[in-house]
């Protein structure tokens, strides 16, 4: 179940993934890899299954039942739907209508069925989105995580940019963070946990003209993916192998940056690379 494909229409990442944690986002995106080209029938998963696919670490079971319940419960604060060129006519509907949760079954499960106006999302796709799950679910940084999805639309040309306003409103980022505040809390924790998955990232702010210069996008480009690149049958060993070249092979990280990225990876304790670093200095 590690080596799982999300793929899904790209008006899906059009919609910002309001007040989703972390862990609903891996509940989410786990229950999408399995709803592709499966029409508005019902799928069943169970308990054990949706915690494989998401990765999910708790053990209690009332845990995960109130998980699941405030991932739905989000789910249907998104604005799904579309608008006319004129903008005349509008049209908003749920992605599931139905998200059963029956944790006293003597196997539990979640039922779900798609809405018959989402099918296009998942079904038939002419257009994609596609990435392993297992590299989805790794990254610990919400706002890591919605980036990694917005940069894989663009994984075989290795370019995106972002007005300011498009990045505010896709990251759900609080209209309280200055540029400090954004730098440390969203663009450093993307550099460090998307620097192992897109070789050779560069982040650069575009700045407008005017009093103070103020930042009016951001753009992203990597070494684009060729268009038959195995992203999901990949071992672990291999994946890691290829993370830690693209963290060391990158001048673009601080020193920190690099280090935390390398623990990330690796799955140590934050400050483990550091304090070898700094013990090695000293003892050089």
């Amino acid at each position: 179940m590690s080596n799982e494909l999300v793929k899904y229409q790209p008006e899906l990442n059009t919609i910002p993934l309001r007040k989703f944690s972390p862990v609903e986002m891996n509940l989410f995106f786990a229950i999408i890899s399995r709803m592709r080209d499966k029409g508005n029938q019902t799928v069943r998963f169970s308990f054990n299954e949706l915690r494989s696919l998401s990765n999910y670490k708790q053990t209690s079971g009332k845990s995960f039942i109130r998980d699941l319940e405030k991932t739905y419960d989000h789910l249907l604060d998104l604005r799904f739907g579309n608008r006319s060129k004129t903008g005349l006519s509008v049209e908003r509907f749920v992605m599931f209508t139905k998200f059963k949760i029956n944790g006293d079954a003597d196997a539990p499960y979640v039922d779900v069925e798609i809405y018959e106006d989402a099918l296009p999302l998942l079904n038939h796709l002419e257009r994609w989105v596609r990435y392993a799950l297992a590299e989805f679910r790794g990254l610990k940084s919400s706002y890591s995580k919605t980036m990694f999805r917005l940069l894989k639309q663009y994984r075989t040309t290795g370019y995106a940019f972002f007005s300011i306003s498009d990045f505010n409103e896709l990251l759900d980022i609080p209209k309280s963070y200055n540029q400090g505040t954004l730098e440390q809390r969203v663009l450093s924790p993307i550099r460090e946990e998307l620097t192992p998955l897109f070789r050779g990232l560069i982040i650069r702010k575009k700045y407008g003209k005017g009093r103070g210069r103020p930042v009016i996008g951001f753009s992203f480009s990597w070494k684009a993916e060729r268009k038959d690149a195995e992203d999901v049958h990949v071992s672990k060993q291999e994946r890691l192998q290829n993370q830690i070249f693209n963290i060391e092979h990158n001048n673009e990280l601080s020193d920190l940056e690099r280090w935390r990225a390398l623990d990330k990876v690796k799955e140590l304790p934050l400050g483990t690379t550091e304090n070898e670093v700094t013990q090695q200095r000293q003892e050089a």
